[in-house]
């Protein structure tokens, strides 16, 4: 059996700052995952064009707004970055392998990560900095 984490409250401005910053790349796959069900054609010719079949827009979009809703609702939280770190890092590979720019699926991943540490003080246990 694990030990319990014992773990502190988190402070009012810390759990803001937490939400301002999950709030970024929560809306952003919002936006990309409603683009890729209401316009599966449009989206459909950019993931041509990054090796992928333009037929994987509507499947592609479910999956992120599934796991953007996981990552959103506070019980579930850790399970959806987790899932989404998987979707992000494909996104990532996919513009590796092409030679693009691959900064933004990176960063929103790392701030997935850092919206969820800032709000939740497990993860802080789990992954404590040092001074």
């Amino acid at each position: 059996m694990a030990p319990d984490v014992q773990t502190g409250p988190v402070s009012k401005k810390m759990l803001w700052a937490g939400y301002v910053v999950s709030a970024l790349p929560v809306l952003m796959l919002l936006f990309s995952g409603t683009l890729k069900l209401v316009s599966p054609a449009m989206v459909g010719k950019e993931l041509t064009r990054l090796g992928w079949t333009g037929e994987m827009a509507l499947t592609l979009g479910i999956v992120e707004l599934a796991c953007t809703i996981i990552y959103v609702i506070p019980q579930t939280a850790v399970l959806g970055a987790i899932l989404l770190t998987g979707y992000l890092g494909g996104a990532t590979a996919t513009h590796v392998r092409l030679g693009e720019n691959f900064i933004p699926p990176a960063i929103f991943g790392v701030l997935v990560w850092l919206g969820l540490y800032l709000r939740d003080p497990r993860i802080r246990a789990l992954i404590p900095l040092r001074r």
